[in-house]
């Protein structure tokens, strides 16, 4: 056939297929980005979603009468409680880092800047990690050791958690849970750190596939531990282990975002010193 007879080659066709995918994919990303950026930023959607937190963690409990008892996540050794939850706080500084790390760098251009803000998670890490020991020091002093026998004798000679199970025993005390703390508190950060993405795009600021991609896994991975956390609260510890949880986690929420980081010597709160307003009869400055 003649080269000028206007037939397109097979590799011609794949790229052009190639370019309607990768342009596809890209408005896809672009439209959920930006529905989702718009969600998130809006303040009584954000305390709507509180209340919504509240509410699985006070009355999902009572759902334990209506579902499987041998379900998956009954069982404390399920896959998601292995793979996701115990690791939920790695799970949260990686997508969650990689998202503060591109919105405050590609805004300001400023790498101090960049570091105070990512300095909020070393904050939430030491918290995490203080709430474990405060937890695991209160089921040590509230606890008793017993004989594993249905009779369940007590162990008057070991007081201690660590040598009583040691012994072969086992250990009764007030179990805070920590994978309901946990949960709780990565659902609270995310929600507070994403929601600057609303205002980012906003004011034009470069937002191209990486940064909307990483922001759209966030979104994933918040959607991931409210599912967690609803599991949690049905399926496994005690009620009110549960709910002093989950108070704790909004507590430690609440002196960071809403008292802390409001002051000057504080990481700051999201946003701060990113973008522009513009007061009455000011030029522009940062907010």
């Amino acid at each position: 056939m003649a080269e000028g007879s206007g037939v397109k080659k097979p590799s011609s066709r794949l790229a052009t297929v190639a370019g309607w995918a990768q342009a596809l994919c890209w408005g896809l990303v672009r439209f959920w980005s930006n529905q989702l950026a718009w969600l998130l930023g809006v303040p009584c959607l954000r305390r709507a979603y509180h209340l919504w937190l509240a509410a699985v963690v006070i009355f999902g409990p009572l759902l334990q009468f209506y579902v499987n008892p041998r379900a998956i996540f009954a069982n404390h050794h399920n896959f998601f409680n292995i793979k996701f939850v115990r690791s939920a706080w790695g799970w949260t500084c990686i997508f969650l880092g990689g998202f503060i790390l591109l919105v405050v760098y590609l805004a300001s251009r400023r790498l101090l800047l960049t570091l105070r803000h990512l300095s909020r998670l070393a904050v939430g890490a030491g918290l995490w990690l203080g709430a474990t020991e405060t937890f695991l020091l209160i089921e040590n002093l509230t606890g008793y050791c017993f004989d594993p026998v249905p009779e369940g004798f007590l162990v008057n000679n070991l007081t201690d958690k660590w040598t009583c199970l040691h012994e072969g025993h086992q250990w009764h005390g007030y179990d805070v849970s920590g994978h309901t703390f946990l949960l709780t508190f990565c659902c609270l950060l995310m929600v507070e750190e994403t929601a600057v993405f609303r205002r980012y795009l906003a004011q034009g600021h470069p937002a191209g596939v990486p940064l909307r991609l990483i922001f759209l896994l966030n979104v994933l991975l918040l959607a991931l531990w409210n599912f967690l956390l609803a599991c949690t609260v049905v399926y496994l510890y005690e009620y009110s282990h549960k709910v002093v949880g989950a108070a704790i986690a909004t507590l430690c929420w609440y002196l960071t975002y809403r008292v802390w980081y409001r002051c000057s010597w504080s990481p700051g709160r999201p946003g701060a010193g990113l973008f522009l307003k513009t007061g009455p009869g000011e030029g522009k400055k940062r907010n």
